[in-house]
């Protein structure tokens, strides 16, 4: 899975919608956290509700788009 698009965002905290890359199937990320721990390490290890399978090791990924060092 990968992240397509943000829904929502407040500060770190936000929704999304997760793509899979073996299946298509979108599904509905309700809890994230835009930090480069969890797009690197939580979102590509999330199981695709249709197929059951998780992100290839060379899957896409994504980056917060908050910065690290920035205070929100």
């Amino acid at each position: 899975m990968y992240l397509k698009e943000k829904i929502q965002q407040h500060r770190r905290d936000f929704r999304g919608i997760l793509h899979c890359e073996h299946c298509d199937h979108e599904q509905e990320l309700t809890s994230g956290y835009d930090d480069a721990n969890y797009h690197e390490n939580v979102i590509p290890t999330i199981k695709c509700k249709r197929c059951g399978e998780v992100s290839p090791p060379n899957g896409k990924r994504t980056a917060p788009s908050v910065p690290a060092w920035k205070v929100i």
